[in-house]
């Protein structure tokens, strides 16, 4: 059976629909499963975007992605580094928030979190949201206004979280790699930065001291 080159309307609206529940799926299912069930999110939507985008299938990354990458998440490091400051004082639940999120992390045993989160959830956010989302919003609306509905998407999803500053981070770090998307960023050093910037800020270097 031959692939679809690019997704159609009703197949786009379709994937964001099953996007949505699953992410509420998620973030509002027993804690204990979280990294599994967010692995199977993963599986599901970079599955759907490598099915049915032949740009996507083809892409495969180049010495200058790596560096495009790191510089991009070390970009996005900074700012959150000063949003996490920013967020504790403007947010009454700020601090709260914030170590609602880092208490995944023990959930599993760091090297498996790092690795799920390399070689499933970090490419598939990138490959979806950016890739097949946006790609198909763009292809519509142009890439000023893709680039915005994209983000907004991306945020949207995050509601079911309940966290008010999980999902303000989610809409800041989705708007810059839509902009970046937009502005002719390859998808594989979008891969590269999202993947870094995952592990760096949850496993390595935590924004807040982390027992």
């Amino acid at each position: 059976m031959r692939l679809p080159r690019k997704p159609g309307p009703a197949v786009t609206a379709a994937t964001l629909a099953v996007g949505y529940a699953s992410f509420a799926s998620t973030f509002l299912g027993p804690k204990t499963q979280f990294w599994q069930r967010m692995t199977r999110t993963g599986l599901l939507l970079g599955g759907a975007a490598l099915a049915t985008d032949a740009d996507l299938r083809a892409a495969r990354p180049k010495p200058r992605d790596l560096a495009t990458g790191a510089a991009i998440a070390a970009a996005l490091y900074a700012v959150f580094t000063v949003g996490d400051k920013a967020a504790r004082v403007i947010m009454p639940s700020g601090a709260e928030d914030i170590g609602a999120v880092y208490e995944l992390r023990t959930l599993r045993p760091r090297a498996e979190i790092a690795a799920r989160l390399a070689t499933v959830i970090g490419p598939a956010e990138e490959l979806y949201w950016r890739g097949m989302l946006q790609s198909a919003l763009t292809r519509r609306y142009g890439p000023v206004k893709g680039a915005a509905a994209a983000t907004a998407a991306y945020g949207g999803v995050h509601l079911c979280t309940r966290n008010p500053t999980l999902i303000g981070a989610a809409t800041v770090a989705g708007t810059g790699w839509s902009a970046l998307a937009a502005a002719g960023v390859s998808m594989p050093a979008l891969v590269i930065s999202h993947v870094i910037w995952d592990i760096w800020i949850f496993l390595v270097q935590p924004t807040q001291p982390v027992e």
